[in-house]
């Protein structure tokens, strides 16, 4: 595995793309809505890995309660696997516990989340992208 992005939970994410986009010094920003998590998504593309900002689209997704209760910031880090379903029964059978099961993700991924109890307090996202 490898780390594949680090998610960041904000309120506008036209608005945070532009800063972090300066800021890094990205050349790119793409942006996709994915309906069945409630975000729309800013991903910046870096030389060693990605930045993925969300912003929630309805009152219930996910990143609108983490913004209620914590504001913006760290959501989540993404591990990415080529074999995303041998990975959750190994992590299974080490006693890690997931939230839910694998469904699609932003740019044709496949994901899941790793229960923070598992990880000591840190939510982190399984992914596998398509083959090409």
């Amino acid at each position: 595995m490898k780390i594949d992005h680090i998610a960041i939970a904000v309120n506008d994410v036209e608005e945070s793309a532009k800063v972090y986009q300066q800021a890094l010094g990205a050349d790119h920003v793409e942006f996709e809505t994915v309906e069945s998590e409630g975000v729309k998504v800013a991903i910046i593309t870096l030389e060693n890995g990605r930045i993925e900002l969300m912003q929630p689209t309805n009152d219930s997704s996910p990143i609108k309660k983490f913004l209620d209760k914590k504001g913006q910031g760290l959501h989540h880090m993404a591990l990415d696997t080529d074999n995303i379903e041998g990975e959750v029964e190994r992590m299974e059978g080490c006693g890690i516990q997931f939230l839910g099961k694998i469904r699609p993700g932003s740019a044709g991924t496949k994901v899941t989340f790793i229960h923070p109890k598992s990880l000591h307090g840190v939510l982190a996202e399984l992914c596998s992208h398509p083959k090409l």
